[in-house]
C-alpha cells in the first residue's frame, strides 16, 4: 500500500467514527422506588421501571397512565421473589419494560392499592414525567 492510499482509507474510517459517537445514548435506563424522576430518554431507549410488591396482601401496582404518547409497553408486569426469600408470602418486585418510542411528553403513574377498594387512598403511588427526545 502507498503513502497516497493511506488518506483515501481513513476518510470513511473517520467519518463511521464520527456518526457513531454523535449517536445518542440507547442503552436501557433502570429505575425503582428512588423515583429519578423527572427521566429523560432518547427515543429507541427501554426503560425498565421495578416497585417493591407483595400481591399476597392483596396490594398491585395498578397503571393508571402509562405514559403512551411516548412510551411502548413491552409486555406484562412481571412480578418475582427474592430467591433467598424462602418464606410463603414474602415481598418481592414487579417489574415492567417499556420503549422510547415517540418524541414528547408523558407521565408514568401507578398506584399501590388493592383493587377493588376505590375508595381508599393508595399505599404508595409512583409518578413520574418522562420527556423523550
Amino acid at each position: 500500500m502507498t503513502l497516497t492510499r493511506l488518506p483515501r482509507l481513513l476518510l470513511p474510517l473517520g467519518l463511521v467514527l464520527l456518526t457513531a459517537c454523535s449517536q445518542q445514548q440507547t442503552g436501557p435506563i433502570v429505575m425503582g422506588q428512588e423515583r429519578e424522576c423527572p427521566l429523560e430518554l432518547n427515543q429507541g431507549q427501554t426503560l425498565v421501571l421495578t416497585l417493591p410488591s407483595n400481591p399476597t396482601t392483596g396490594f398491585r401496582w395498578v397503571v393508571r397512565d402509562s405514559a403512551a404518547t411516548v412510551l411502548q409497553s413491552l409486555g406484562p408486569e412481571v412480578y418475582s421473589t427474592p430467591e433467598d426469600a424462602g418464606l410463603v408470602g414474602s415481598a418481592g418486585q414487579s417489574t415492567w419494560r417499556f420503549r422510547a418510542s415517540y418524541a414528547g411528553q408523558g407521565r408514568l403513574l401507578l398506584d399501590y392499592q388493592r383493587p377493588w377498594e376505590t375508595d381508599v387512598e393508595p399505599a404508595d403511588t409512583f409518578d413520574c414525567q418522562i420527556s423523550v427526545n
